[in-house]
């Protein structure tokens, strides 16, 4: 089953739109980066563990070499 990807930007909306995906079965998730890995990326990380639950898999977009390059 392919993970499905979180774009919420806000921690309150991704913890709803993994909730919706959860009842749908889903339990697998990616959370698209939308700031580095900072801390707005480790709170929504955060809600979507929570939202999730135990028993799913959620992790935080792998960046790119040419992401990081273009932030410097």
């Amino acid at each position: 089953m392919n993970a499905s990807i979180i774009r919420a930007h806000r921690p309150i909306d991704v913890a709803r739109e993994v909730e919706a995906l959860v009842r749908e079965g889903r339990r697998d998730f990616v959370l698209s980066r939308i700031d580095h890995g900072s801390m707005l990326d480790q709170e929504r990380l955060g809600a979507a563990r929570y939202a999730a639950g135990i028993q799913s898999i959620v992790e935080l977009e792998e960046e790119t070499p040419a992401a990081l390059a273009a932030a410097r």
